[in-house]
């Protein structure tokens, strides 16, 4: 019950073909999800088990992606704590965490109690996939989740001494948690997702940040995937010592570099996913210079083909069947 092309990306064994999926492959660019929008709020398909398998499993009949993902939301560990939160069409918080409070958000059990839905939702996705998918969970980025719980438009780095400190104290503890939720329910690897490392500090990466990294996947080694964005290669490349099953990284990123300094698990990425949004012969012409360049790396053992972040919303059906058929005819 997994896909063989990921399976193998995961151990870097070699193979010709990679395994592709994307981020955000369930979601506004897709007719089917647009379908059940018409029917049910945001809310309603993510904790509603048997309604996020139904859009979990949308791409995969469409587009053939080899791997599934659980739909769900990076800010629902956040509502678990207490934080008020509504999606009104993208997320709304009516409360943040603060100097004064940040000690009443701090149940890391309730929080998990409020989560079960991820764990029935991976169950009943995966009971409605092929055999031959895989699937895997996501959780938020512990800086990214920071950004949000303390307020993006109050954040300040004169504070980070307070927000390594919450992460310490709950928000690490409680990803932990979260990721052993989602793989004892059945997801293959569970993928950190860390879209907002923009505003942290250098400095703080490295003798910091990364630390907490480091914790994360020793829990749980070659099972927790990690996506960045807002660090070069030289900040990323020394977390690839740490025992992660892969990384992510966006268009920004050569990867020819990371497959030179990759010994373990799976490089994913990277086309610009803006680039999706072309008519489709200056797309064919970009995809093309795409596989022309990552034809160039000699070892590509371990990749998972992909977009440097998540799909846009606009990006046109057409596009995302022409990027899968040409990489599977191009690489095979």
């Amino acid at each position: 019950m997994a896909n063989i092309l990921f399976q193998n990306a995961l151990l870097k064994q070699n193979q010709s073909v990679p395994p592709i999926w994307f981020m955000r492959q369930a979601g506004r660019y897709h007719s089917h999800y647009r379908k059940l929008k018409e029917k049910y709020t945001f809310e309603q398909l993510c904790k509603t088990p048997e309604l996020a398998a139904e859009v979990a499993k949308g791409p995969i009949d469409e587009f053939d992606f080899d791997v599934a993902i659980l739909f769900s939301d990076i800010l629902f560990i956040l509502e678990g704590l207490g934080l008020e939160l509504k999606f009104d069409p993208g997320p709304k918080f009516g409360s943040f965490v603060n100097a004064n409070n940040y000690k009443n958000y701090n149940d890391i059990d309730k929080a998990i109690e409020h989560l079960k839905f991820q764990s029935d939702a991976i169950k009943f996705t995966r009971e409605s996939l092929p055999n031959s998918k895989s699937l895997i969970g996501f959780v938020g980025g512990p800086w990214t989740l920071i950004r949000y719980a303390f307020g993006k438009d109050h954040f300040n780095n004169n504070n980070k001494k307070l927000y390594f400190e919450f992460l310490s104290s709950t928000l690490t503890p409680l990803l932990k948690q979260n990721i052993k939720l989602q793989l004892e329910a059945g997801a293959e690897i569970v993928m950190i997702f860390d879209s907002s490392l923009y505003d942290l500090e250098k400095l703080d990466f490295k003798e910091n940040y990364i630390s907490i990294l480091k914790e994360i996947s020793s829990k749980f080694p070659s099972k927790v995937g990690y996506y960045s964005r807002g660090k070069n290669e030289v900040d990323l490349i020394p977390c690839m010592q740490y025992p992660f099953a892969g990384f992510g990284f966006d268009a920004s990123i050569n990867l020819e570099n990371i497959f030179q300094n990759s010994k373990n698990g799976f490089i994913q990425g990277n086309f610009d996913e803006k680039l999706m949004l072309l008519n489709t012969d200056q797309f064919k012409k970009e995809l093309q210079k795409y596989t022309e360049f990552m034809k160039t790396i000699e070892n590509r053992d371990g990749w998972v083909c992909g977009l440097g972040h998540g799909i846009n919303k606009k990006t046109p059906e057409k596009n995302v069947h022409l990027f899968v058929e040409n990489i599977r005819k191009e690489f095979s």
